[in-house]
């Protein structure tokens, strides 16, 4: 048995309808699940921005850290007893007979 043309009609308009409404709920939770996005990443952004005052004055510290060893170490390679000691490595290295 088929259907008439206006049974046809009804049947693929309320179809057509359900499909819409389908598209539109879709097109809805689309739009909401891209607005939890963008919440989402903004606030990474701004923890990540708020942060970045921390990991320069973390990398101001320890540059003047090094800084400081490095001028403890300047100061005791340079001491007499070092520089003795050294001198005589290399003057027994530049003597050493093959």
């Amino acid at each position: 048995m088929t259907p008439d043309h206006n049974t046809m009609k009804r049947y693929t308009g309320r179809q057509g309808n359900e499909v819409e409404k389908r598209k539109n709920a879709v097109a809805r939770a689309l739009v909401s699940a891209r607005r939890s996005w963008d919440v989402r990443v903004g606030r990474l952004l701004a923890r990540n921005w708020r942060e970045q005052g921390m990991t320069t004055s973390e990398y101001a510290v320890g540059t003047i850290a090094a800084c400081a060893f490095a001028a403890v170490l300047y100061k005791v390679v340079t001491s007499g007893a070092v520089q003795s000691a050294l001198q005589s490595l290399i003057k027994e290295a530049l003597d050493a007979k093959f």
